[in-house]
């Protein structure tokens, strides 16, 4: 039985939390579209922020593009956290708090080991 650690397991994870808002938000339900329009964002955007989050799942996923990943995944969620926060909504802000803090520490991660193999190659 092969171990697993937490900088492994935690990405994917993520990938999978982005995989299920992406497309919660492309099948978006009427409940989801009228949020959108209740925060003055046009009926269509559910698509951009479905779209977006899929393509993090996808950065996310591989290790090469990792860095990517958490950056645009961040960004979606300070997005998101912005958005409620400005609505008064603080309880709705919870998840996308989580999700870019864990976006940060995957970021992170690929930062340091993005560096370690460069110092590597030139040692």
């Amino acid at each position: 039985m092969s171990k697993i650690s937490w900088r492994q397991a935690l990405p994917l994870a993520l990938a999978a939390f982005f995989v299920v808002g992406g497309l919660s938000n492309i099948l978006a339900p009427r409940s989801i579209i009228e949020e959108y329009l209740k925060w003055g964002y046009p009926h269509w955007f559910h698509f951009v922020t479905g779209s977006l989050e899929l393509t993090t799942a996808v950065l996310l996923a591989r290790e090469q593009t990792r860095l990517w990943g958490s950056a645009l995944g961040c960004a979606v969620m300070l997005a998101a956290l912005a958005t409620v926060t400005l609505h008064g909504e603080y309880v709705h802000g919870v998840a996308p708090l989580v999700a870019a803090t864990l976006s940060i520490v995957v970021g992170w991660i690929a930062w340091r080991k993005r560096l370690a193999a460069g110092f590597m190659a030139r040692a």
